[in-house]
């Protein structure tokens, strides 16, 4: 995105349309400012009038002077007086600016595909959502209040001076402040590529610190402290590098600023030097001059740091704003329809798909769940199992086929409609870190106290939860981490009974738990899948065995199908796969 899309699309955000309290608060802003601006410019005129004044024989007149002294300070008090009204009236539009264009970015962020947040690193999307929201208020405040005032206040300046003495004078003036823009705006474009690699290497260390503490426990378990610490120098290495080229681009630049404005400032001195020697000019000439150019060089000098903050900032913004430039994967249709649940019949019909063209992991999979009957997949890491969950609530669209529920196709319905109707309780529970109240809410976070008790209670959770010193206001750590795999499914269970939805998905629900525990969390999935229209995903056989019909997965085809005596019977690769794991078992229990 250019830098005048980037503007044109900042311009409903600093003139909202449907708000007519902030488009007030902005004519304000820009009164208040200008107002300031013409107080400044002011000062100067009272001081020359001062000295003027002070000097002549009239200076015995009292009253003259303490008048001019009075304006004066009226002037000066006026100037930072509205100047803080400006900010006072602008921060109402600065702020409603970035609350609702950081919230367009995280609601976009959450209609992007799976496939989007797989591809993506959560701690560099996290920085630039935080950089480019900052950024909006920096642009908006910056180009309306800061450069906007300078060019005003420059303007004034020059007009007075060519008034006052003659027009070399503010010819002066404007050529100094020609020179700095234009050195300024070319230096700063020259500092852009270390400032891009500075922000590259802090975005890079900042990524790989929060993975690593995020997988805390898995350093901990192969002892990689030092490993992640060399990661972590390496790119804190690179972020130094680029800080230090970053500082000496900033050096030069500010060393040629202070020579244009030192030169200019040299010249209009020598020249009202000379006009006072001949008489031209008084000594309250001298200090105007002098007055001006010390008054434009404060925010001539601030213009390059303005300018470069500028820049920054919209390169912030365009990071931002590219990821509302990605194009959604999945999307409803424009005359989706709300999904219309009768029966909760699932059907996939002759359903291929991979996530990668090259690599199919589906090939013509077609099977039925009928209303209230439980169907399970099995098969061996990689046959597509779990992809059969993702493709339920539409994570990601069918190549080939389609998937039904009810006789609709799910790619006709809108996809929030779909994810309501359909719970699931997957292989790892990941909670926020937050109340076990909260996580057990999220199914339906309508959902009063009671109901959330009585969720827990049907989950076999509620006695665990009320013999903490907490209670349900128990916080769980990040992703769950202070509960038990247990207690972090029966979680997810309690949640989904909360949510109550037609269509239960157990994706691997208790792979990763022990064996006591599994036989309880097995129990309790029976108790909530009953009558319910029920995918299970499983890897241990013995937990699908009273399954209504059991569908064998190999290399993304279906290869057997029936119930688990019949597939015994038929001793094929469900039969087979059977006698492993009994005979594994055995050995476990040895």
């Amino acid at each position: 995105m250019d830098r005048s899309r980037l503007l044109k699309f900042l311009l409903p955000y600093l003139w909202p349309k449907n708000n007519p309290r902030l488009r007030y608060y902005l004519i304000a802003a820009v009164i208040f400012m200008v107002v300031s601006k013409v107080s400044t410019t002011l000062v100067p005129l009272a001081y020359k009038a001062m000295i003027d004044t002070l000097s002549a024989e009239s200076a015995k007149m009292l009253a003259i002077p303490i008048g001019l002294i009075i304006a004066y300070g009226v002037a000066r008090i006026s100037a930072s007086l509205f100047e803080e009204l400006r900010n006072v009236m602008f921060i109402h539009i600065s702020q409603n600016a970035t609350r609702l264009l950081g919230l367009r970015v995280f609601k976009q962020l959450h209609e992007l595909s799976l496939r989007f947040h797989l591809d993506r690193q959560t701690g560099g999307l996290s920085l630039s959502i935080e950089r480019g929201t900052q950024a909006v208020a920096t642009v908006l405040s910056r180009l309306l209040f800061s450069i906007f005032p300078i060019l005003f206040e420059i303007t004034l300046v020059s007009l007075i001076m060519w008034h006052l003495l003659d027009g070399w004078f503010a010819l002066a003036i404007l050529v100094t402040v020609v020179c700095y823009i234009l050195f300024t705006v070319m230096a700063v474009s020259w500092r852009t590529r270390f400032r891009r690699e500075l922000n590259q290497a802090n975005a890079d260390a900042n990524t790989k610190s929060i993975d690593s503490l995020l997988n805390y426990e898995t350093v901990k378990y192969f002892g990689n402290e030092e490993f992640e610490a060399q990661r972590f120098n390496t790119s804190r290495q690179l972020y130094e590098q680029a800080a230090i080229k970053n500082q000496f681009s900033f050096t030069a630049l500010s060393l040629g600023q202070t020579a244009i404005i030192s030169i200019g400032l040299v010249v209009m001195m020598a020249m009202a030097a000379k006009g006072i020697t001949q008489g031209k000019m008084t000594i309250g000439d001298f200090v105007l001059v002098n007055a001006y150019l010390l008054q434009l060089y404060q925010p001539l000098n601030f213009f390059g740091f303005i300018y470069s903050e500028i820049r920054q900032a919209l390169i912030d913004m365009e990071n931002m704003l590219n990821l509302l430039m990605v194009e959604q994967e999945i999307t409803d249709k424009p005359d989706a329809s709300t999904l219309q649940l009768t029966k909760g019949e699932v059907r996939f019909e002759s359903v291929s798909f991979g996530y990668d063209p090259r690599r199919p992991i589906l090939n013509q999979v077609s099977f039925t769940i009928p209303s209230g009957k439980t169907v399970a997949v099995v098969g061996a890491s990689g046959a597509g199992k779990s992809t059969l969950s993702r493709l339920l609530f539409r994570f990601y669209d069918v190549t080939e086929g389609a998937v039904y529920i009810d006789d609709q196709d799910i790619r006709n319905v809108t996809q929030d409609s779909l994810r309501q109707a359909i719970g699931i309780v997957p292989q790892d529970t990941v909670l926020f870190n937050d109340t076990l109240r909260y996580n057990i809410a999220y199914g339906r976070t309508s959902a009063s106290f009671e109901e959330i008790e009585r969720a827990a209670k049907l989950a076999h959770i509620h006695n665990f939860i009320i013999s903490l010193p907490d209670g349900y206001d128990t916080k769980v750590g990040e992703r769950g981490l202070k509960l038990s795999g247990g207690e972090k499914q029966r979680v997810a269970i309690a949640r989904t009974i909360l949510k109550n939805p037609a269509i239960l998905v157990f994706d691997e629900a208790t792979s990763a738990l022990d064996t006591h525990t599994e036989r309880e969390i097995q129990a309790h999935l029976r108790e909530v899948s009953r009558d319910h229209t029920t995918l299970v995903i499983a890897h241990r056989l013995s937990t699908i065995i009273d399954a209504d019909e059991i569908i064998v997965l190999e290399a993304g085809s279906i290869v057997e199908r029936g119930r688990h005596d019949e597939l015994l019977l038929k001793n094929g690769r469900y039969a087979a796969m059977w006698q492993n794991q009994y005979h594994e078992e055995e050995q476990l229990m040895v």
